[in-house]
């Protein structure tokens, strides 16, 4: 759904006997050397996924959004600017047993992954670069008033023969995996929607390896100075709105009786700072399932505090009241997102996973959260409350401070 600037083609060694065209797939409309159908395995889906590509991005080699349309059999691919009276596209969008919906971030965008429609939907993807898709949806109102859903990715992206303009945006073919996975409660079948993007990839890695030192096909242009490590630019201009967070869990052994028996981790402290004011949330949330012998150690707080803690609904009261839908939410990974969310407890669509952000910027592994600050040089963090939560918050805002003013 979403992409950055395109590399340049890579090169491929030309034929010294002739400069006549390579021969086509039909299908992918790839070279065959390089064609992925064989990787293709046709996907049936109660979503219907209708695919609106801009006329630039029809001719990219290695788009993906072909390649979604080849893989779901319930999937139709248009291209063009403009869609008011397209039979095929009108005929879609307006299927009352499947109501459509618009994936793409915005005002008012739901957060697909926790909170998706009921029943099936049309899903709506508008392919090609942001400036492309941005202008296909404000040129249609059709599109722009359709209910409006996105997601953060849970994982970088593997498109690795593209640059992305940043850490957090994945691919057309990517994006429908998960979000198809969401929608029809079954991430594990939609994983094969990978498989020809993967091919691509390598493919096309593995031919610039080999023909490196080999005359290109075509003329090449210079290639400009490394880039400087990105920090998102919502780090570094929305200070007001940054929210670092921590969360602990009540969590039993992997392999025990208790985990068996369906105690899943769940969360039971969660700290919340604004970078530039200060303001803190703190909520203790009594267990819900079976306190496992090792949490209180393990979360920093005893065992008669954990069980005097908050409801789930006290959780959620109070964070409505400290939190705003234009924050973003900056975390170290993802789980102590991930068990918040799992409370029902509604986050901002906007979040930064830090940890990412210090790998790209340190070009590197970042080990531990706190092995990454104290190679930062600064003193050492130290809690301004009780529990493990507190510390580990006051180590991922040195973190997020390190960054926004990182050259």
């Amino acid at each position: 759904m979403v992409r950055g600037v395109m590399l340049p083609s890579l090169p491929v060694r030309l034929q010294a006997a002739s400069r006549t065209p390579r021969p086509t797939c039909a299908s992918c409309r790839r070279p065959e050397s390089v064609c992925y159908c064989r990787h293709v395995t046709p996907i049936e889906t109660a979503t219907r996924v209708l695919l609106l590509q801009h006329p630039r991005e029809r001719d990219v080699p290695i788009g993906t959004a072909r390649m979604a349309s080849l893989c779901l059999r319930n999937a139709e691919l248009h291209v063009g600017l403009r869609w008011p009276g397209t039979e095929a596209v009108a005929r879609a969008l307006s299927d009352p047993e499947r109501p459509a919906a618009l994936l793409y971030p915005g005002p008012g965008a739901v957060d697909v992954m926790s909170h998706p429609p009921r029943g099936p939907v049309t899903l709506v993807v508008v392919d090609g670069t942001w400036s492309q898709t941005r202008k296909v949806v404000r040129d249609n109102p059709v599109l722009a008033a359709l209910p409006r859903y996105a997601f953060v990715a849970p994982a970088p992206s593997e498109y690795r023969i593209r640059r992305e303009p940043d850490p957090a945006y994945v691919s057309t073919i990517e994006a429908l995996a998960l979000v198809l996975g969401a929608l029809e409660g079954d991430p594990e079948r939609f994983g094969p929607l990978l498989r020809p993007f993967r091919a691509m990839v390598d493919a096309q890695l593995s031919y610039e390896a080999r023909f490196r030192d080999s005359p290109p096909r075509h003329a090449r242009q210079p290639r400009p100075a490394p880039s400087p490590p990105r920090v998102p630019a919502w780090l570094r201009e929305r200070e007001d709105d940054l929210v670092c967070v921590a969360g602990e869990a009540n969590a039993w052994a992997y392999g025990s009786a208790e985990r068996r028996a369906g105690c899943a981790d769940e969360l039971v402290h969660w700290a919340a700072r604004r970078l530039k004011t200060g303001e803190t949330f703190d909520a203790v949330v009594a267990p819900r399932m079976a306190l496992s012998p090792a949490t209180p150690r393990h979360v920093g707080l005893p065992g008669h505090v954990l069980a005097a803690g908050c409801s789930v609904a006290q959780l959620r009261d109070g964070w409505r009241a400290f939190i705003r839908d234009t924050d973003v939410v900056c975390s170290w990974g993802r789980y102590a997102t991930a068990l918040f969310v799992a409370t029902g407890t509604a986050l901002p669509l906007a979040r930064l996973d830090l940890r990412q952000v210090a790998r790209a910027w340190s070009r590197g592994k970042v080990g531990t959260l706190e092995e990454f600050v104290a190679g930062l040089g600064g003193p050492p963090a130290t809690a301004d409350g009780p529990g493990r939560a507190r510390l580990r918050l006051e180590q991922i805002s040195a973190v997020a401070r390190h960054l926004r003013s990182a050259p």
